[in-house]
């Protein structure tokens, strides 16, 4: 039979795997050898948590990551046609979704190789589902520019689209840039547009909170170095 690829979530930090997904995952990477990973390191701990006795010289894994391209990647599923079953691990969270494993998600479509996405955290959608805003409605717009104009074109623009259209806007930033969006965003947006911060979803110090502008203003909040989810609706 020909093999699978199988999209397989990870923690969105040192959270104990069990604890945010189902034995289903568990299952599935006990009887997968290659895998395709953005950080070699950081899968191999993954699969250790996730699967303590597993093999860990058995472990076949092809890098991909956002400097890849086409060449490099082409023949990963090619052992598909050998009947072995791939997963896809993404840094944090679920492949394929911010994610540059959707390029091999794209590949599987086009050798019409069967693609299974497992359960498990996903940071955009938790904060979307934690926000109060609207969920019937939303987009996704990755980061924003850096530099400070067009930045704050951006900015201005998604909050236009919010109101035209009654779409909810999500966005995301380096960490280590949350603080500074932060205070552009209060700078920029209108007093009364909501904006809902989202960090270290799933873990201890987790933080969500959805105030107005004006009340964000008024706001305390570090988010310094902490993986985090923007949100906006104007």
């Amino acid at each position: 039979m020909r093999g699978k690829l199988y999209l397989i979530p990870t923690t969105l930090g040192d959270t104990a795997p069990l604890e945010v997904m189902p034995i289903s995952v568990k299952k599935v990477v006990e009887h997968l050898d290659y895998f395709i990973v953005e950080n070699e390191k950081s899968a191999r701990r993954f699969i250790k948590k996730i699967t303590p006795n597993k093999s860990q010289p058995s472990l076949k894994l092809m890098l991909i990551d956002k400097y890849s391209d086409d060449l490099e990647t082409r023949n990963y599923l090619d052992v598909c046609d050998e009947g072995f079953s791939v997963g896809v691990l993404s840094e944090a969270g679920v492949p394929a979704i911010a994610d540059p494993g959707a390029a091999i998600v794209k590949l599987a479509h086009q050798k019409g190789i069967q693609v299974v996405p497992l359960v498990g955290p996903s940071s955009i959608l938790m904060a979307m589902m934690s926000s109060g805003m609207n969920g019937q409605g939303f987009a996704f717009n990755g980061y924003l520019p850096i530099d400070k104009s067009d930045r704050k074109k951006a900015i201005k623009d998604l909050e236009r689209l919010s109101k035209d259209k009654n779409q909810t806007q999500i966005f995301i930033e380096t960490p280590y840039r949350n603080d500074k969006l932060l205070a552009d965003l209060c700078s920029i947006l209108q007093s009364n547009t909501q904006l809902c911060v989202a960090c270290d979803i799933t873990l201890p110090t987790e933080y969500i909170k959805t105030l107005s502008v004006s009340e964000w203003k008024k706001t305390k909040a570090d988010l310094h170095k902490r993986p985090a989810i923007f949100i906006l609706q104007a």
